[in-house]
Parts: structure tokens; sequence; C-alpha cells
């Protein structure tokens, strides 16, 4: 078989009747089609092409390989544009913390459905981080402490952080200092460390092992609610309990919490584009 790369700028010859205009089809200079065109007939030791005044006429060799390969050409373009339909229908696999997607994304995705209904979600709540290739995700919604984030993050929320409980668990209790809440139960994200690392964060010192139970962070507020523990979390998702007095407030942090948008370099896929631009768009709304 001759290049491809010949037989591509031979083809774009015979579409344009001129090697300057099939340069520019092909994004290349009239004179490498030029020579793609030799390379093409030394390979068939026939000639393809002859200028005819002010263009170029093909001879009946290069009319009957012309019209093969104007079948064989737009016969992989309807593989190729087959292809990408396929991969634009498939599902768009997403993955963030539960809590999350509780607090954030849950109560949005009806207008990104009814704004793209083309694009069906698969949605993965998890505390670990995955790897995008590994675990076949195409987006992650990630979290980062502000001083940790990585360069050129593509950022999608900044929140403060707070401690936060009942007034039942937390009154009578001194609470002057990070270290006085070393004795009270903590609820704390299953596969995080923010307990242990908000007490490091502030120099304490322990001299006993942390009470904290993990679980799923969407199970995390109703226990604090009953009173289970303290836990650590951000002012925006306990808001409206904080204002009624449902819940109290300690150690309150500012614009330290980043959730950001994480996906595979180079994927350009139009479901991939519309739902990161809708997040962008409800951020900025939110």
């Amino acid at each position: 078989m001759p290049s491809l790369n010949a037989l591509r700028a031979f083809s774009a010859l015979s579409e344009t009747g001129s090697y300057t205009k099939a340069g520019e089809l092909l994004n290349v200079t009239h004179a490498a089609v030029m020579q793609q065109i030799k390379a093409l007939e030394a390979f068939f030791d026939v000639q393809l092409a002859a200028r005819s005044g002010r263009g170029i006429a093909l001879t009946d060799e290069g009319r009957m390989l012309a019209r093969d390969l104007e079948a064989g050409f737009r016969q992989i373009g309807h593989g190729v544009e087959a292809l990408t339909n396929l991969q634009d229908a498939r599902p768009l696999h997403v993955t963030m913390s539960p809590v999350f997607a509780v607090k954030w994304l849950m109560p949005r995705l009806n207008d990104f459905q009814s704004h793209q209904p083309e694009v069906t979600l698969l949605l993965n709540p998890s505390g670990k981080i995955v790897d995008l290739d590994k675990d076949g995700m195409d987006v992650a919604i990630r979290y980062s402490r502000l001083e940790a984030l990585p360069k050129d993050a593509n950022i999608l929320l900044v929140l403060d952080l707070v401690v936060v409980g009942t007034p039942k668990l937390v009154s009578g209790v001194k609470t002057t200092s990070p270290a006085d809440l070393v004795h009270l139960p903590w609820l704390m994200e299953l596969g995080t460390r923010e307990v242990p690392d908000w007490f490091d964060r502030h120099g304490v010192k322990l001299d006993r092992p942390l009470m904290i139970s993990q679980m799923p962070g969407n199970l995390i507020m109703d226990a604090v609610k009953r009173s289970d523990g303290i836990t650590y979390t951000a002012r925006q998702w306990v808001h409206e309990e904080i204002q009624s007095g449902e819940l109290v407030e300690l150690f309150p942090e500012e614009n330290v919490g980043v959730f950001f948008i994480h996906t595979r370099p180079g994927d350009e896929r139009p479901p991939v584009r519309k739902f990161a631009n809708w997040l962008r768009s409800q951020s900025n709304q939110s």
C-alpha cells in the first residue's frame, strides 16, 4: 500500500483541481502536495495528473483512482462519525463525594436534564479519589484545601469550613480552643482524614485516640442532628441549621475549602464540555 498521506493528498487534488487549494484543504503547502503526488506516481509507475491550462487534469488512471479513493474516504468518514456518535451517546460517568452529591449536585440536576436531555449521567458518589482511566470515569468533582489546590485547577466552589454540633452535645463544653474538642465524639466521611488533619493544622497534640465514627458523607448530617457527634463540614451545607439554632458552629474558617472539576487531559467530547460548562454556570448562580 502507498502512503495514506499520499492517497489523501491525491484525493484532495482531484476534489479541488489545484495544488494550492488541495494544500489549503489539508493545511499543508502546495509543494508538499506536489511531493506526495510524485511519490504516488512513482509507486504506481503511472502519471496520475497533468497541468491543463491554469488547472490540473487527471489522467484516465488518475480518474479511476480518484473515484475509488472518494468512496473509500467517504466510508472512513461514516465509520468515524458512527463511533463519535456512539461515544457521545454513552452515559457520562461522574464521581464526587456523597455529601457534595446530596447537598449541591442533586438539587440542581433537574436543570441540567431539562437543558441537556441527550446526555445521560451515571453518578458514582464515593469518598475515595478514583483514577478516571482505571475506574472508567469521565468527570470527577474533587475536594482540596485551598493551600493544596493543584495548579491550574478548574475551580467550581470555594467554601467556608466549620465544626458543627447540636446545642445539646456542645452545651456545657468549653470551646475556647480546638483542643477542647478532643474528648467529643466525631463523625467523619469514609475514605478521608478530615478530623485528624483538622487537629494537626491547629497544632493539637492528642493525649488519647480520637472518638471517630466513619460513614458515607450523605449520612453524617442526620447523625449530627441526633447528637451522635460533631463534624467538620462546609458552612454552606448547614447554613439553614446554623441560622435556626439547630446546630452550633465552632472555629469557622473562611474560603479554605475548594471543589474543582477534573477531566482527562484533552477530553473535548461534547457531553463532557456540556456538563462542565453547566457546573460552572450553577456555581456562578450560587
